[in-house]
């Protein structure tokens, strides 16, 4: 299918979505529905080198793989680009099975158009991306300068161009008519943010389809759209071993964006867009304490001209959160905090290089409700030290700090994270496929500890979800914080039932309600 020249593109990037596959029903309504940060910022980078640029969300706009190759067909671009990066550590593998459909889908229609995959995944694993999908290039770096360089190569048309390329594994044939797998140089990494990332092509992108987590949105369920999410830093500095956050960066680092560059970024989406609820996907944003500060500042006006509106959560670590920056905080429209509190048990959270201590948590989290900020508490189960009694001190943990929402998930060795590379070395048991490193998908299959079963693991976190969200004190909080209409919907949350194989053939264990994300 070949599209008027008008509408021809050099570059589709393509956010593959896989809502369903990941999440099953609580896909419907209760999962937020995130612009594609890395479409967007990969966009804005090779637009301003010249080339022309469009991006197919298929997450928002629900399509289908076909109509994914319908939409790329239409645009007839020089390059494809599946981009499967999240906006957390699990969503780059997790979205790998949508992906691979949308590049066969592509290469159905279309079977000489080149196909590049990038993301956290894919930088962990380029070569065995390479062999397993219908893709002709994967990044091993984070992309735009990958993508730029590529484009040019394939404009020029030049024999070898490909091959200087940097940051890619690709094909080449060999003299003897075999196909042989090659690695280029890395790529750099972008170090001035202003002015090669300042921000996301927002007009490319379909504003009226995103929301917001529903729980930000507790007390006013009403304002989960219009929502984007925005970034002020790339990377983290610490070495967290179930964390994976820095594999397309091949390094631990971190990389700031200006204060003025951000709040340019937040005006524009205020003003055009009239976006008030935000997030900030930093994987750390309260952390370096000048940057933050000097954003807060920037933001409180502008959250007082807007009567207080701006809704904004980040995330922040327990060691971090210093109390004398939390009025700012509430006042620059930071509603919530996202803390990794990870395990009640000191000995589980050293051995995951998670250093605290439990007086520290409950302190600070105090702290931060006294501040009028929500505390959204994310805990692990089935860290390799963990039995069934360090679980249950993590969630007696949890249930005690009493949370405005919580997120409970089991231990995954996700590629590009300390902890996959020692379940490899070990040979211990990993998901049969990429979509099994989802924390809500049918095949999910955490790892299994020297003491409990992956089954054991999956059954007790579903279980601790359904005992925090139905645990009377947590309910009276929601009803006197929230309303009525905030509580009633949490007793609705915890209906959704997700089927699990592994409790379904595992022992005789049976499916377990679960709620959202």
């Amino acid at each position: 299918m070949t599209a008027p020249a008008a509408e021809r593109v050099d570059l589709v990037l393509v956010h593959p979505g896989g809502r369903k596959l990941v999440y099953q029903t609580l896909a419907d309504d209760l999962t937020a529905v995130e612009p594609p940060l890395w479409c967007g910022l990969i966009a804005t980078y090779c637009r301003a080198r010249g080339h022309s640029v469009a991006i197919v969300d298929s997450e928002a706009e629900g399509l289908d793989p076909d109509a994914v190759a319908a939409r790329v067909a239409a645009h007839d671009p020089r390059l494809v680009a599946l981009v499967v990066y999240g906006h957390q550590p699990s969503a780059s593998t997790q979205s790998l099975p949508a992906a691979g459909a949308v590049a066969r889908a592509v290469k159905e229609t279309e079977p000489n158009r080149p196909i590049i995959l990038i993301g956290g995944h894919v930088a962990a694993l380029p070569e065995r991306t390479l062999r397993e999908e219908a893709v002709d290039f994967a990044a091993t770096g984070e992309g735009p300068v990958t993508v730029d360089a590529l484009l040019r190569a394939l404009k020029s048309d030049a024999p070898g161009a490909v091959a200087e390329v940097p940051g890619i594994v690709h094909w080449e044939d060999g003299e003897d008519g075999t196909r042989i797998l090659r690695r280029t140089p890395p790529s750099p990494l972008v170090e001035d943010l202003d002015r090669d990332l300042p921000g996301s092509a927002w007009d490319l992108l379909p504003m009226e389809k995103y929301r917001a987590h529903n729980w930000q949105c507790f007390g006013a369920m009403d304002t989960r759209m219009p929502y984007a999410s925005i970034y002020t830093t790339l990377g983290c500095p610490y070495k967290c071993s179930f964390c994976c956050i820095n594999a397309p960066f091949g390094k631990n680092g971190y990389r700031f964006r200006s204060p003025e560059a951000v709040i340019r970024e937040f005006d524009l989406l205020i003003e055009r867009y009239g976006v008030r609820t935000f997030k900030i996907v930093d994987e750390m944003f309260v952390l370096n304490e000048r940057h933050v500060t000097a954003i807060c500042e920037a933001l409180i006006p502008r959250n007082a001209a807007l009567g207080g509106a701006l809704n904004i959560w980040a995330y922040a670590r327990v060691d971090t959160v210093k109390p004398a920056m939390l009025e700012m905080l509430r006042r620059a429209g930071i509603r919530w905090l996202a803390l990794g509190i990870e395990s009640g048990s000191k000995h589980v959270r050293d051995g995951a290089k998670k250093a605290l201590r439990s007086e520290d948590i409950v302190g600070i989290v105090r702290a931060i409700q006294q501040a009028g900020i929500n505390v959204i508490g994310n805990y692990i189960f089935g860290l390799p030290d963990d039995d069934l009694d360090s679980m249950r001190e993590t969630l007696d943990l949890a249930k005690e700090l009493n949370c405005e929402f919580a997120n409970f998930y089991s231990a995954m060795a996700y590629p590009g994270s300390p902890l996959y590379d020692q379940a490899v070395e070990k040979g211990w048991d990993l998901p049969d496929g990429w979509s099994g490193y989802s924390q809500h998908s049918y095949d999910c299959k955490p790892l299994a500890t020297q003491k409990l079963s992956a089954a054991e693991v999956l059954d007790f976190r579903d279980r601790a979800f359904i005992e925090y969200f139905t645990n009377p004190r947590y309910l009276k909080m929601v009803d006197q914080r929230f309303g009525g209409e905030t509580s009633r919907h949490i007793r609705a949350m915890t209906r959704h039932t997700l089927r699990r194989k592994l409790l379904e053939t595992d022992g005789g264990l049976q499916e377990r309600a679960v709620g959202a994300v």
